[in-house]
Order: C-alpha cells, then sequence, then structure tokens
C-alpha cells in the first residue's frame, strides 16, 4: 500500500487521539522517553500548521511536529513515530525529511535540536546535517525540559542539573552551515618546473 506524507491539516485532527496511543505505546516498548502529549495538544500543532503526518489510505502510518523555544531561537522535531505496521521501510528518514524542511522554512534563522536514544534517528539526523553536542548548546527554556518528566530517565537528568543523560543531544546550526559555505577556497600553488631537470641533483656541476 502507498504511504503518503502531508503537512497535516484540520482534516487530520481526527488522528489526534491515534497519534498520542502510537507515542505511549512506543515510549513504553522502547522503555525510555518519548514525551507524553495529550490529544488537544496534537491538535494545536496540527492546527498551527507545524505537523506533517504519514498515511497509508486512511491508516496512520507516521507522525511528527515542531516546537519553538527561547523565542524561536530554537526548533525541535518532536514526537517522531512510525506505525510498527509501517517499520523498516524507511519512513521515519522520509517524515524526519519533510518536517526538517518545514521547520526550515517556518523557522529559517532557528537552531533546530533534539535529544534522542535512537541510533536510527541519530543516522537520520547526521544526513540532515545535525552534529552531536552537549546539552550546553540546545535550549535553556525549562519548559522544554519540562517535557521529558514523563520519560523514566527524568531523575538522572535531574541529577545531572540537565547537563547530560542517556540522550544525545544533536543541532543543526543554519549559521554554522552559511559559515562553512562561505569560506573561501583557494587557488592551488602552481610551480613550473623545466623539463629533463634532475629534481633529485642538488649538487653543483
Amino acid at each position: 500500500m502507498e504511504v503518503k506524507i502531508y503537512i497535516a491539516t484540520k482534516a487530520h485532527l481526527k488522528y489526534a487521539q491515534s497519534i498520542c496511543d502510537l507515542i505511549e505505546s512506543a515510549a513504553k516498548a522502547r522503555g525510555t522517553g518519548i514525551a507524553k502529549r495529550e490529544p488537544q495538544y496534537i491538535e494545536k500543532k496540527i492546527n498551527e500548521g507545524k505537523a506533517v503526518i504519514a498515511l497509508a489510505g486512511e491508516t496512520l502510518a507516521g507522525f511528527c511536529y515542531i516546537e519553538s523555544w527561547g523565542h524561536d531561537k530554537f526548533v525541535a522535531n518532536s514526537g517522531l513515530i512510525v506505525n510498527p505496521d509501517f517499520r523498516q521501510l524507511g519512513l521515519a528518514g522520509k517524515i524526519k525529511k519533510k518536517i526538517f524542511r518545514l521547520s526550515r522554512k517556518k523557522f529559517p534563522d532557528a537552531k533546530i535540536f533534539g535529544i534522542t536514544t535512537s541510533l536510527a534517528v541519530m543516522k537520520i539526523n547526521s544526513k540532515l546535517g545535525y552534529k552531536p553536542v552537549t546539552f550546553s548548546e540546545l535550549t535553556d527554556d525549562p519548559t522544554f525540559w519540562a517535557g521529558c518528566q514523563s520519560c523514566p530517565n527524568f531523575d538522572i537528568l535531574t541529577r545531572n542539573n540537565k547537563k547530560m543523560c542517556l540522550c544525545t543531544g544533536m543541532l543543526y546550526d543554519p549559521e554554522a552551515k552559511a559559515r562553512k559555505k562561505s569560506v573561501p577556497v583557494e587557488n592551488p600553488v602552481v610551480i613550473n618546473v623545466e623539463p629533463h631537470t634532475n629534481l633529485t641533483q642538488t649538487h653543483e656541476q
């Protein structure tokens, strides 16, 4: 069955509870943190045009949404989830790419970041240009970190004063990308050598 990925609209509000159920079941199966969300929160993101949804016909296949922090200086692509029936198809990477592009369009100057324990997500992020960073380079907005309270590892985060946990922090910095592109490429040094010159000869004739 064909799976299509859309920027979520009001037509997709009916999936809010199913999305929450999918997020909760994935968190339990993984045993690590995916912040628990209520249907009203998912509906809010959809109404704001800050979510993407993957559908196979009328069946929910995946979902992801955008959160912004620190007066829109930081953006996170959160709640990435794939229905177990549609895993191992590369769908997570396609959803992540779609939400990444939407984030860049809505918040072109923001740093895009995430924290994850998933190696698969880390690989996807790396392909999009994210770099591993310490938590100190992420937002210090307390609202973001409060979202970790539903994670079973929250006590680890608290004990370390929000400086480290089991998650890996990853960051896409558009300014760093721009600086890298603006670095001038030096022209190669050209040395003209006369033909038949014995380059190994060092003593005078």
